[in-house]
């Protein structure tokens, strides 16, 4: 059992061993010019999130059977502020985990198949008509069973995914893995583009093309229109933290290390 998975009777002693140690490595790593920035995720028994994709990807994850008994974990960890730099790319995923120490975790998820795609934006031509829609997750119950459907949807299988961890934990899925894969869906909260991202598909291929010219100026129009708008608050993104900030989290508070429980 890892030091930080101990049960409530582990001797204080070597929790408060295991905290230090942490602190040392967090602070070590900073002074070398290392770059740690939390992903800040709600605390309590506040939603973790509310956005379509954000809760299409937990819902998925969460009706795998052998899922279940880790996912749990991985998401009070992402409470509690251990997960650092989460980064998405094209059907990868990484980042750092806090646990007795900073653990690499690194998901990889299988490009989705050409033909599947091609078929799903097929059957949802005409029925898809604004990109910002999509996005949000504003589509019509039959869209949205289609892109939520476990076999021909979206979301990746469990055999999709292959998952790396530096921790000595033997399960394919250990509490670091569980807790980035929570913390993509907090990503996916503020970005939902994120999604496709990692999928590495182009949303606006899902617009129906028969109504792609009228998609196309309806876009033009909404620029013309969001210009003058706070984009930050419209997608939920800080625009002033740059590309840094969408690949590495929101940041929050860096001082002190999360706690060893």
């Amino acid at each position: 059992m890892n030091s930080d998975d101990s049960p409530s009777w582990y001797p204080d002693d070597d929790r408060r061993e295991a905290k230090d140690t942490l602190r040392r490595e967090l602070d070590r790593r900073r002074r070398e010019g290392e770059i740690l920035e939390p992903l800040v995720a709600p605390a309590g028994s506040r939603a973790l999130v509310k956005s379509f994709w954000a809760k299409a990807w937990c819902r998925h994850l969460e009706s795998y059977q052998d899922y279940e008994s880790r996912l749990p974990r991985g998401r009070s960890y992402l409470r509690q502020g251990r997960v650092y730099n989460l980064g998405i790319e094209p059907s990868k995923i990484s980042a750092e985990v806090a646990g007795s120490r900073l653990y690499t975790v690194s998901i990889k998820v299988a490009p989705l198949d050409p033909d599947r795609w091609a078929a799903l934006c097929k059957a949802c031509s005409g029925q898809v008509h604004e990109l910002l829609d999509l996005l949000a997750g504003k589509l019509g119950e039959g869209v949205l069973k289609m892109i939520s459907d476990a076999e021909t949807g979206l979301f990746p299988a469990p055999q999709e995914i292959r998952f790396g961890c530096s921790c000595p934990d033997w399960a394919g899925m250990c509490k670091h893995v569980a807790a980035v894969l929570y913390g993509v869906a907090v990503k996916f909260d503020a970005d939902p583009g994120l999604f496709f991202h990692l999928r590495g598909v182009d949303p606006a291929e899902m617009i129906g093309a028969g109504s792609l010219g009228a998609v196309t100026r309806s876009l033009g129009e909404e620029a013309e229109a969001l210009a003058g708008e706070d984009l930050g608050a419209l997608f939920g993104i800080d625009l002033a933290e740059g590309e840094a900030g969408a690949a590495g989290g929101a940041a929050g508070e860096t001082g002190a290390p999360p706690s060893v429980d």
